[in-house]
């Protein structure tokens, strides 16, 4: 131990200088809970236990940690500001060790909305597969706000529809544009015809078409039917099918578009919405995450028509 210490005083200094790693087990899962016996239970031992390492670890910091009153357990602010730093220490141990067991290659964990998945990122996959051979993807489908820890993610690929916290890495990939979209055989009374189709709506975006007349000062001509649809890459199929016409963002109908299944007479115009990337880390952190970021970027600024950056 003597050498050890001789060889290395620096980390020696800062584990002597460190609580004991036990009461900052039992303080972390404490101030989680807010209860010293749900924390027994999840680290396996007892309420009396908790409580002797949380003193004991509010003595060797001279500061109290949680205020007791009402038979209950709450923070004080310094309480608070530990919480928050073990919360963070906690899981950055975790992702390595979950690095560690997959091995240095881990595959990146992308979660993504169901009809971008669909419609753009599964048909392209192959291309980053290509460039990327080394960078094993991993995809979930899924949208709005983002858990990355209950959800086990490294990025997020989000549509701007909704607020993230303040410490999430943002890069935006694309703006969106959209426009409505049929059948190309629905269009045989001419381009303008689109307008005064069945409208086809999803229940994710229900004032799509609402917001695209509005965005692009256009009279209602009131449509001779309405068709719902409980998701959106649902009503871009049941346009595909002559159901009638549907607003569809740019990237999602593209190819449609270019195989000649859908046709886009009145163009895209751009809609306030964008499509984002979000990580809980730096970008520059993680090869995975730059070589994703990178691709996408690709993708799209080498794209023809409205909708690339």
């Amino acid at each position: 131990m003597n050498s050890y210490r001789n060889l290395f005083p620096e980390v020696t200094d800062m584990v002597a200088r460190l609580p004991s790693l036990s009461a900052l087990r039992a303080f972390e899962a404490a101030a989680r809970h807010l209860n010293f016996g749900r924390a027994g239970e999840e680290l396996f031992v007892t309420h009396s236990a908790i409580s002797r390492q949380i003193r004991a670890l509010e003595d060797d910091l001279e500061v109290a940690l949680f205020e007791r009153r009402n038979r209950g357990v709450f923070l004080t602010e310094a309480g608070r500001r530990l919480l928050a730093t073990m919360s963070q220490v906690f899981q950055q141990i975790e992702d390595c060790c979950r690095e560690l067991r997959a091995g240095v290659s881990a595959p990146l964990v992308i979660s993504c909305e169901p009809t971008f998945t669909q419609r753009w990122l599964i048909p392209r996959l192959a291309q980053f597969n290509t460039r990327y051979p080394d960078t094993e993807i991993h995809v979930l489908a899924a949208g709005g706000p983002v858990n990355f820890d209950r959800s086990h993610i490294d990025v997020a690929l989000r549509r701007s529809d909704f607020s993230w916290p303040a410490e999430v890495f943002v890069e935006t990939i694309i703006d969106e544009y959209v426009g409505p979209v049929c059948a190309p055989h629905l269009l045989a009374h001419g381009s303008d015809n689109i307008l005064s189709l069945p409208r086809i709506h999803s229940a994710t975006r229900p004032d799509a078409w609402a917001r695209y007349l509005s965005d692009n000062l256009i009279s209602d001509p009131q449509p001779p039917g309405h068709q719902v649809f409980e998701h959106f890459y649902l009503s871009i199929e049941a346009a595909i099918a002559g159901l009638g016409a549907a607003i569809g963002p740019e990237p999602l109908v593209a190819d449609a578009v270019a195989r000649g299944q859908l046709a886009a007479p009145r163009g895209f115009s751009r809609n306030g919405y964008r499509y984002v990337l979000l990580s809980r880390k730096p970008f520059e952190d993680d090869a995975r995450t730059r070589h994703f970021l990178a691709w996408l970027r690709g993708q799209f600024s080498s794209a023809t028509g409205s909708a690339a950056v």
